[in-house]
């Protein structure tokens, strides 16, 4: 698997060490030592397929320049982290992260995360997708499965990989009761543990800030108290 990934890490012992073991696997690696460096790169290169992300850098934090990143990009964002709380893990899927890998990391781990997170972004992309898949059509919600493009009331909706392959998921068992176990491990592909609530609560947020008139008041996800989650 190739592609262009962006190393955003203050720590020039970490970017390279980041590096090396990423060229080993065939990977473009880029680096930047700031979020503010990062941002400029992003707007010379417009391919990047992965973003990892360090919290704890001068100036901005990495929460602030993933809010930043996203307004450019849709790639994945991986956070690095020496915090282990669970309020921090929130905080990054809450502000546009993908996934949360601790310091100090294994090689295997960090690659094992890159790998599932430009899997789930190529099939995001539509290189995987179905060419016979049809729209899929809730009231004013818009889905199109072979381009990945999402609208809502004649408004183009701009969702990140996951947030996009859990809509589609919910979508497609329109009706059904989906607990947050079913969702976690269908999506993210992955044994269900007590944390992963979390990650799920996090998507169901964002995505609504995207879909719904009035998020706190949802029309389309609801939540259905002790069983899960369903599209009406």
């Amino acid at each position: 698997m190739s592609g262009k990934i962006l190393v955003v890490d203050d720590s020039e012992d970490i970017r390279e060490v980041i590096e090396v073991v990423l060229n080993s696997e065939g990977y473009e690696v880029h680096t930047a030592e700031s979020g503010e460096h990062a941002l400029r790169l992003l707007d010379i290169n417009h391919d990047i397929d992965l973003i990892i992300l360090d919290i704890m850098m001068p100036g901005k934090s990495g929460f602030e320049i993933c809010q930043d990143i996203r307004k450019a990009t849709t790639a994945p964002i991986l956070f690095l982290s020496a915090k282990s709380h669970i309020e921090d893990k929130e905080r990054g899927l809450s502000v546009g992260g993908d996934d949360y890998l601790l310091k100090p990391f294994s090689p295997i781990e960090l690659i094992a995360r890159v790998k599932a997170l430009l899997r789930r972004y190529s099939v995001y992309q539509g290189k995987d997708q179905n060419p016979k898949s049809e729209i899929i059509r809730i009231r004013e919600l818009l889905i199109h499965p072979t381009s990945g493009e999402v609208w809502i009331a004649n408004r183009p909706v701009s969702l990140r990989h996951m947030e996009y392959k859990l809509l589609v998921y919910l979508a497609t068992n329109r009706g059904r009761i989906l607990s947050a176990q079913e969702l976690y491990e269908s999506i993210w592909q992955e044994p269900f543990l007590p944390v992963s609530n979390n990650t799920v609560v996090a998507h169901i947020k964002n995505l609504r800030q995207q879909i719904e008139h009035n998020p706190k008041e949802p029309r389309f996800i609801i939540t259905v108290w002790g069983r899960g989650y369903q599209i009406v």
